[in-house]
């Protein structure tokens, strides 16, 4: 059941007797010269859409931008920030709370918005509601450690295959050519230095580490198509099952 498609009395009817919701949260960023920005907003938002058939929950629309700073000098990226990502699904979730809404699922997909939803999950709980949030790239390495990848690399580009063909160009996959501080100090990903085995954080400007957008040990071109089919709808199945044991809860 999608929001945009329902009249308001069907909404008041389905929070007479639910309390659940779930909302995707993407971004528009770089992802390397191979993939569509769109995709931390077009994974989640199929991962939704499989769920959608075996799922009687309310689906908000999913927002489409996020918190991105590290990554807006990328021709193309959009950067709410963190202040207005955490304002924006702020006000979502006041006004759904207002209807009835208790719980909410995040389908997210983008790391970057993981500290503007965490505010948000913990605003909600001083009102005895409660959100969770789902990452769904960190879900795919826990169902299969085959899947582990980084930011544009194969994981990612697989799922964007498997939602659509003209959203990859296999003839710009290519190195990451990614930088390196120093001879010891490791560039591991956009957020973290490697030295001597261990991660330190951080964060720079992603195009001061590569000129191409995409970081990580899962290179591009070892996506296909069937990679990413059988890792969305291991997410989704794993989401629809999180949702009946996220019903049981008590607040």
């Amino acid at each position: 059941m999608r929001l945009e498609r329902i009249n308001w009395t069907q909404a008041e009817e389905y929070f007479r007797h639910n309390d659940m919701v779930i909302i995707g949260i993407g971004s528009i960023e770089c992802h390397g010269k191979h993939v569509a920005l769109g995709t931390d907003f077009l994974v989640p938002n199929k991962i939704i859409e499989l769920m959608e058939p075996k799922c009687d929950v309310l689906i908000a629309p999913t927002v489409p931008y996020g918190s991105t700073d590290y990554l807006a000098d990328f021709p193309g990226t959009v950067n709410l920030g963190y202040d207005v990502l955490y304002a924006v699904v702020s006000k979502i979730t006041e006004s759904l709370y207002h209807h009835g809404a208790r719980k909410f699922l995040f389908m997210n997909g983008h790391g970057g918005n993981n500290a503007a939803l965490q505010q948000v999950c913990m605003d909600l709980d001083r009102k005895n509601a409660m959100g969770c949030i789902l990452n769904w790239w960190t879900l795919a390495w826990t169902l299969d450690p085959a899947w582990v990848g980084g930011h544009g690399g194969g994981e990612e580009t697989a799922a964007m295959m498997a939602i659509g063909d003209d959203l990859v160009d296999k003839s710009l996959m290519a190195d990451a050519n990614v930088k390196d501080l120093t001879e010891n100090l490791k560039t591991s990903n956009f957020g973290a230095i490697n030295f001597r085995g261990f991660d330190i954080l951080t964060r720079r400007n992603v195009r001061k580490m590569t000129d191409n957008g995409w970081i990580g040990v899962d290179h591009p071109t070892t996506a296909t198509r069937e990679w990413g089919q059988k890792m969305l709808e291991g997410c989704a199945q794993y989401a629809l099952d999180f949702i009946e044991e996220f019903k049981k809860v008590e607040l």
